[in-house]
């Protein structure tokens, strides 16, 4: 044990709560949860009510009563949305995957949920094989997953994914104009649905509004340009009344985009909104946090018990400093480069052996695409090299696990970890930093954290920093984290504690429907005063010319960027006749922008 100051025990319940910081600080009393203006539309991938045959599909098939079960939502936004519908009574529209999903519903395709209060509609759209797998499977993770967070190399352009794409993305913008009506609210969650907004925008009454919030990275103008039919993209998000991200400087990127690639826009830099074919598009950053609450209260309940379970389980010495990060096995993440920090710390820090140990949770994701497959095999191959090297009899470096965790169990290894670990290549958000600070109910562990990560914007301060590719500076940052004397950890986890407390997933609901509410208002008010063309005020026109096609990511799915005329004027910074800050940020063939374009994968 090799902290500066004698470990307490481990368990939260037995260790001195504080009023100054290593509990809630805040006031009890919250502002009243935002309404939604109108009727709310959600759109998403996930669905929030899941049904099952009881005992699995083939249980059902033998036997004549059927019984289905529902798995409910557990956490994140499905959970936090789940609410808020339920409050307006609204609409939910999502991809039916469920083995008895289209058992329960009607003859359009809808069920009232939850199961016993049935306050809200939940209309499910049946998908294909085919339609998964090129639509989801395809151009969404095949395409735009990495080209967002920069893996320009692992991009697939298949034939036909894009085309499935366009399909799904009208097939939810039908069922979405369905449901809509004049005082509707639409709400589309993430990158599946970037074409929806323009489709939905030329289908529903003129004041219905409509909303997106991009939850994954917005790549750099210069990435952007390898995006098969980016052009149709842009446009698409450009139906959007208002499209939220993380951080600024995802919103920076994006306007960056449409001055760069959609020339008929008008962008106004100074107030971040865009006017495009009659619509005006503002675009705003909110970061999203977690449940603060609730992954405080599981860890406070957490026993000694069900402690010693997990680390006897994974032959953990109860007397080791423990080292953990929790994540889905993404070449985004960042792990071989975690892997490498880990046998540099390792290599440098002999006495340190038998000492520390690392416990390493992955979740199995896209284990059909090709990529991940061989992204799993790297990390499980380096997990066993390492461990070879330096393990011993008595001793396992690094604790590898596919285990599905219970989130009671995850709040006990949060509650357990001395320090946490979260360095992706590159992140939207990362909300596992949040909840590993929230559950930190007495304040001891220490945070490192990657910045690349949207989460660095508000916690990287009173976090550990680490650069993911810089291997050096990496092993140096665990070995501050282990060293670093308890006033000095408590000081950190304080502020820390705070900062997801004040930006939990409440006040991001708050804030996002307060921006709603906002831009419904405005649309609802432009309607009145006959608003059908809202936004030209600009004097621009959507145009279809030579001038637009060139300047403008390629909107064949080949694939490729564009014509050499277009790249020539994409690399001389020629921009539309937008309203722009003269900043270097502003400029969208600056450097300025700290984070690499692209990443190589280790794949």
């Amino acid at each position: 044990m090799r902290f500066t100051d004698e470990r307490s025990s481990t368990h939260p319940n037995n260790r001195q709560l504080r009023a100054d910081g290593y509990g809630r600080v805040t006031a009890d009393t919250q502002a009243d949860e935002s309404a939604c203006p109108g009727s709310l539309i959600v759109v998403s991938n996930r669905q929030p009510y899941r049904h099952e045959y009881e005992g699995g599909e083939e249980a059902a098939a033998e036997t004549a009563s059927r019984s289905i079960e529902v798995d409910e939502p557990t956490g994140g936004l499905t959970a936090g949305l789940d609410p808020v519908v339920q409050e307006s009574e609204g609409t939910w529209i999502a991809w039916g995957d469920g083995e008895a999903d289209f058992d329960v519903t009607d003859e359009d395709n809808c069920v009232a949920v939850p199961p016993a209060e049935e306050s809200y509609t939940l209309r499910r759209l049946d998908l294909s094989d085919e339609a998964v797998d090129s639509y989801y499977y395809g151009f969404s993770n095949r395409v735009l997953w990495p080209l967002c967070h920069g893996f320009t190399d692992l991009v697939e352009n298949r034939s036909n994914d894009f085309d499935w794409y366009r399909t799904v993305n009208e097939r939810f913008a039908d069922a979405v104009s369905e449901h809509a009506t004049d005082d509707s609210v639409v709400w589309l969650q993430d990158y599946h649905f970037a074409l929806a907004p323009g489709m939905i925008r030329e289908s529903v009454p003129q004041s219905t509004t409509i909303a997106q919030f991009w939850h994954i990275p917005w790549p750099m103008a210069r990435t952007f340009q390898h995006c098969p039919a980016g052009g149709s993209l842009l446009e698409g998000l450009l139906g959007n009344d208002l499209l939220g991200f993380h951080v600024d400087r995802y919103a920076e990127r994006f306007l960056d985009c449409v001055q760069r690639y959609v020339p008929a826009a008008s962008v106004d830099r100074s107030r971040r909104v865009v006017r495009y074919n009659g619509t005006t598009t503002r675009v705003v950053a909110t970061p999203m946090g977690v449940d603060a609450e609730s992954y405080d209260r599981d860890a406070r309940s957490v026993s000694d018990t069900a402690v010693s379970e997990l680390l006897e389980r994974y032959d953990i010495s109860p007397e080791n400093v423990i080292g953990l990060g929790v994540d889905r096995l993404d070449y985004s993440k960042g792990i071989p480069e975690r892997l490498a920090a880990l046998e540099r710390f390792f290599e440098r820090n002999p006495s340190w052996h038998g000492e520390f140990t690392f416990v390493q949770s992955c979740s199995l994701s896209r284990t059909n695409i090709r990529t991940y497959e061989q992204h799993g095999d790297l990390v499980r191959s380096e997990v066993t090299r390492i461990n070879q090297r330096f393990g011993t009899d008595e001793w396992t470096p690094i604790v590898y696990t596919e285990d599905y965790l219970s989130k009671d169990e995850l709040c006990a290894l949060y509650c357990r970890a001395d320090v946490m670990v979260v360095s992706p290549l590159c992140d939207g958000m990362n909300l596992v930093a949040q909840e590993y600070v929230a559950a930190s109910v007495d304040g001891k562990g220490t945070l490192l954290l990657s910045d690349r990560t949207g989460a660095h914007e508000t916690l990287g301060s009173h976090a550990l920093t680490i650069d993911p590719a810089d291997i050096d500076g990496f092993a140096s940052q665990l070995e501050a984290a282990v060293e670093m004397p308890l006033h000095g950890r408590q000081r950190r986890m304080r502020t820390l504690r705070n900062r997801v407390f004040d930006g939990d997933l409440e006040w991001w609901m708050d804030t996002q429907f307060d921006w709603i509410r906002r831009v419904h208002n405005e649309r609802r008010r432009d309607t009145r005063h006959g608003g059908a063309t809202r936004g030209t005020d600009s004097g621009v026109a959507r145009g279809t010319d030579s001038a637009t096609a060139r300047n403008r990511p390629s909107d064949s799915n080949s694939g490729q960027s564009g014509d050499s005329d277009g790249s020539t004027e994409m690399d001389s910074g020629s921009s539309s006749s937008s309203s722009s800050n003269s900043d270097s940020d502003s400029n969208p063939d600056s450097d300025s922008d700290t984070d690499p374009p692209e990443y190589t994968s280790t794949v």
